[in-house]
């Protein structure tokens, strides 16, 4: 069952974040006083000084973006300027699709190199496969391109068509072929049946995940039996966020009712109060959620909600730590604006912002010695993420002097992965903990 929620929303930004996007309705801002005018003509007279006496001639519009940009970053680290094409980007993003061929690249030896293709698509059908360096585009060489640089020759409008030449491991010439762009999606969702217990990994949230999410509890269900099932695991390290919608949605999946998240801006008028619909998709079966200090915003918000709503048990370390909203606004050919303009709070009115969500069963997950060493870092160092280390951040009311966040490693082999395995062995009675599974009161404050 796959639920949709009337709520404003459709933008995301590439980090950790939560967010809505509101109509351009220049009326809104308040009239500026006569100080803020004399102000505002102080800086067009730099401006104008700038363009006429620099030493070099300057590019007049990025100077103003410049400008724009440097007022919205000294509110906090997620507000922001974007151009058109900036803006486009990120409405990219957020729908989890767009115009391309369907393949998951890295850079490599100043060549792009296929991570992997994925299943269908223009790539997949073409016979690319991992491992290939894509040496030229259309022709043009791929080497003194960054990998975004790349990338965006790759995309194109539905129908199009891209040459690539691919240089693939004990091939004696390069091969070249031609592809005629379609529409990709991009899973935000993976999934897999760890024996008897269901694992789901959320890479992102965008338009695509709860609709991703559901597909992935079915197949789970009829490869494994419901009688059979033991429990889930929904994984949410790494996650940086995305759509507060699809948070709330993905929330919803697992809770029968009460409180998913508030937000609460500068005015009592402007609190939001989103609640679950009856209806839990995994029929009540135990639910473990991983979380480390690269799961932030929607993340946390889902996380939150499970966690106050006696729902499931976290497991991992700290997240992240941002509990805040940003709104976009259009700005019609000129962009939009990503404004910081409310403060989310779990059901049980905690606001994350700058503290993080606390796991009920801490596990640490070491970052290997040879990682460290290529990082620069010594043994005893670890590398921390966390919105209270970021410069100019929102102050939180529950911030305290250890900050938040914590190490967002996670291993690439599953063996090798310790909460992963915390979380299976909790659901399958190997380990024990008082805070498994979590004691649901009869009179939930939160509902």
């Amino acid at each position: 069952m796959i639920r949709k929620l009337s709520i404003l929303f459709a933008g995301a930004l590439m980090g950790a974040t939560a967010m809505t996007v509101v109509s351009q309705n220049p009326g809104v801002a308040n009239a500026a006083g006569s100080d803020t005018y004399r102000q505002l003509a102080i800086f067009g007279d730099v401006f104008e000084r700038v363009r006429a006496q620099y030493v070099d001639k300057p590019d007049d519009q990025k100077l103003v973006e410049t400008a724009i940009n440097g007022m919205l970053t000294s509110l906090d680290p997620h507000s922001s300027y974007m151009n058109a094409k900036e803006a486009a980007e990120m409405r990219t993003e957020t729908r989890g699709q767009f115009g391309g061929l369907g393949i998951e690249v890295t850079m490599q030896d100043e060549l792009v190199k296929v991570v992997s293709p994925f299943e269908g698509t223009p790539a997949d059908k073409a016979g690319i496969l991992a491992g290939d360096l894509i040496a030229e585009i259309d022709g043009e060489q791929v080497r003194g391109l960054t990998l975004g640089q790349a990338v965006d020759k790759m995309k194109g409008d539905i129908g199009s068509k891209v040459t690539l030449t691919l240089v693939r491991e004990g091939a004696k010439k390069p091969i070249r072929v031609t592809l005629t762009r379609d529409e990709i999606k991009v899973p935000s969702v993976r999934h897999s049946v760890e024996g008897d217990v269901g694992y789901i990994k959320l890479l992102k949230f965008n338009e695509q995940t709860t609709v991703g999410m559901e597909e992935a509890i079915a197949d789970i269900k009829a490869k494994v039996g419901e009688d059979k099932l033991k429990g889930y695991i929904l994984d949410l390290r790494r996650n940086p966020g995305g759509l507060l919608d699809e948070a709330v949605s993905v929330s919803d999946a697992f809770l029968d009712n009460g409180e998913i998240v508030s937000t609460r801006g500068r005015n009592a008028d402007e609190t939001r109060r989103y609640n679950a619909r009856s209806g839990d998709d995994i029929d009540g079966k135990p639910l473990v959620v991983l979380v480390n200090g690269g799961s932030a915003s929607a993340s946390e918000i889902v996380a939150g909600a499970l966690q106050d709503q006696r729902r499931a048990t976290i497991v991992g370390t700290r997240s992240f730590g941002k509990g805040s909203v940003q709104t976009i606004i259009p700005l019609g050919q000129n962009g939009a604006l990503r404004l910081t303009t409310a403060l989310y709070y779990t059901p049980s009115g905690r606001s994350i912002q700058g503290h993080g969500i606390d796991p009920d069963i801490t596990v640490q997950q070491p970052l290997p010695d040879d990682i460290k060493k290529q990082m620069g870092l010594d043994s005893t160092e670890e590398l921390v993420r966390g919105e209270s280390s970021l410069r100019g951040h929102i102050q939180g009311v529950d911030e305290t002097d250890e900050g938040s966040g914590s190490l967002d490693y996670v291993p690439p082999e599953k063996k090798d992965d310790l909460q992963m395995q915390y979380g299976i062995d909790l659901l399958n009675g190997v380990k024990t903990n008082a805070m498994f599974p979590p004691k649901r009161e009869a009179n939930n404050a939160a509902n």
